[in-house]
């Protein structure tokens, strides 16, 4: 055997091919249209393991629990899906495999894909957030409708707001809600009832339909209105099961038209009742207020001020009465009081008046002018004089003065 021979050994292949198929670009990123088989959920591990097939052919398939706990819906036999994933291979087996992240049914195809694609990236940049959404007004005065004016949905709205809150105007802004021109008419009704500022709500929708039908509505463009509306914008789109781009823009979804009518107006019903119940409990306040008044004025009534004309006047009188009497015992003791310091005054000015001495023999001298003469060296020979003494007064002229030696 000329020259060296080479072996490799199997893992080595296995590990080589593996390395050749994680570098080709298309087995990175496939999308794959077939029919699962051999599915087996491995409730373990939460993985799923099954065959992906077509007319010619069939290739093994697994989804770690990571992306299968993201599946909206129950995988079985037979079952057509478009599937998401990279081809590569298991070395230990030396069989190559599609590791699926991905999986939708394949009933409604490209639709369903555009669909989903369009949802994550409205998603991302934050249309759906619950922060961004307007509070529908509680009692509307105007609303707005944007859909056909052909359509059974219109006539439904219109008898179920009529029959709630018929005092609410209804203005209908008639667009196609089907086909091509369709998203742009709708998207052009939101814009309309913006730029007017004619409605307090916007209904926008249309009755059910197959997934084409609705297409419409998951419009890029028709989403970015909604969004911008500045009025709160109810999304209406066929029945209860289906669901559009609208429906996650839109401030408040209604399974159908007929609930997004009653969503968008109180109903007159409840609205009476409960202005019944408030007027019942005003009435009952007030008639516990009326009452009180009353049983006070009947109180002030019987009250004697108003039945004696004479009772007030009475109390007015014994009230006078009683300060007359307080007043003449106040200006008793005063005059008492006056009359024992007038009779302490007198007795002591009595004590100290020269008419007392008088009246006990004794006289008392002074000049004709009145003035005491209290020691002769006041007097002078020749000088009248008055000598007033006990019964009356002499007048007399001095012939000698005697000056006594102390």
């Amino acid at each position: 055997m000329n020259g060296e021979i080479k072996f490799l050994s199997v893992s080595q292949i296995n590990e080589y091919i593996k390395m050749m198929m994680d570098s080709n670009p298309i087995l990175k990123s496939v999308w794959l249209r077939a029919e699962i088989s051999n599915f087996t959920n491995h409730y373990r591990t939460g993985h799923f393991y099954f065959s992906l097939k077509d007319d010619g052919a069939l290739i093994r398939a697994v989804m770690f629990k990571s992306y299968a706990q993201n599946v909206a819906f129950e995988l079985r036999d037979g079952m057509k899906v478009l599937v998401h994933g990279r081809v590569s291979s298991f070395v230990r087996d030396g069989q190559y495999q599609i590791y699926v992240d991905e999986i939708l049914p394949d009933g409604t195809g490209a639709l369903y894909l555009a669909f989903e694609q369009l949802k994550k990236k409205l998603e991302s940049e934050g249309l759906f957030a619950e922060e961004h959404k307007k509070r529908l007004p509680r009692v509307p005065n105007k609303i707005g409708i944007i859909t056909s004016p052909t359509g059974a949905a219109i006539q439904d709205m219109i008898n179920i707001l009529g029959r709630r809150f018929p005092c609410a105007d209804v203005y209908l802004y008639p667009a196609q809600v089907q086909g091509g021109d369709a998203a742009p008419q709708l998207a052009e009704g939101l814009k309309y009832f913006n730029r007017t500022k004619s409605v307090d709500v916007i209904i926008i929708g249309r009755g059910g339909g197959s997934a084409e039908d609705l297409w419409a509505f998951n419009d890029e463009k028709l989403a970015y209105a909604v969004y911008e509306s500045e009025i709160p914008v109810i999304s209406a789109v066929g029945h209860e099961s289906d669901f559009t781009i609208c429906d996650f823009v839109a401030d408040r979804r209604a399974p159908t038209p007929s609930a997004a009518a009653e969503l968008a107006v109180p109903n007159k019903d409840e609205i009476k009742a409960s202005l019944d119940n408030v007027k019942n409990r005003m009435s009952n306040f007030l008639l516990g207020r009326v009452n009180s008044f009353r049983n006070n004025l009947r109180y002030l009534s019987e009250s004697g001020v108003l039945s004696d004309p004479m009772y007030m006047v009475n109390d007015r009188r014994m009230e006078l009465l009683h300060l007359s009497e307080k007043l003449d015992m106040v200006a008793e003791k005063k005059v008492e009081k006056s009359r024992s310091l007038l009779g302490e005054s007198a007795a002591k000015l009595e004590a100290l008046s020269p008419l007392a001495v008088v009246s006990r023999g004794y006289s008392v001298v002074t000049d004709v002018n009145g003035e005491t003469l209290k020691n002769v060296e006041k007097v002078t020979v020749g000088e009248e004089i008055r000598i007033k003494m006990n019964g009356g007064s002499l007048d007399a002229v001095v012939n000698n003065i005697r000056k006594e030696k102390r």
